[in-house]
């Protein structure tokens, strides 16, 4: 991928989920890659949120985990979620007018 291209911010999501749960089970990612029947390389380059995964790769991962699939799109929309929540809170702060000075505030005597 081209130092300029930007990175989809859902697959870096994905790519945060997924390496959490890897780790939390202290596996690497050789590990987690040959319990999906996955290429490692592949499982790389989604936890650096650099590909978008297939629906077969999500539930694969999911089914390595031992967790439901489900539960990882889920986390990566409350991600989602919560980013854009930010973002429009950033946003109204950055619109909303600072309150007026008050003339007794200035020069303090």
């Amino acid at each position: 991928m081209p130092k300029a291209a930007r990175r989809n911010p859902d697959a870096t999501r994905f790519g945060m989920v997924i390496r959490r749960l890897r780790q939390e089970r202290g596996w690497t990612i050789g590990t987690l890659a040959h319990r999906a029947f996955m290429n490692q390389t592949h499982l790389g380059v989604l936890e650096a949120g650099g590909n978008i995964p297939s629906l077969i790769t999500i539930l694969r991962l999911g089914d390595a985990l031992g967790i439901n699939g489900a539960d990882i799109v889920r986390e990566v929309e409350e991600m989602r979620r919560e980013a854009e929540r930010v973002r429009l809170a950033a946003k109204k702060a950055a619109m909303t007018p600072p309150p007026p000075v008050n003339d007794d505030d200035v020069g303090g005597s």
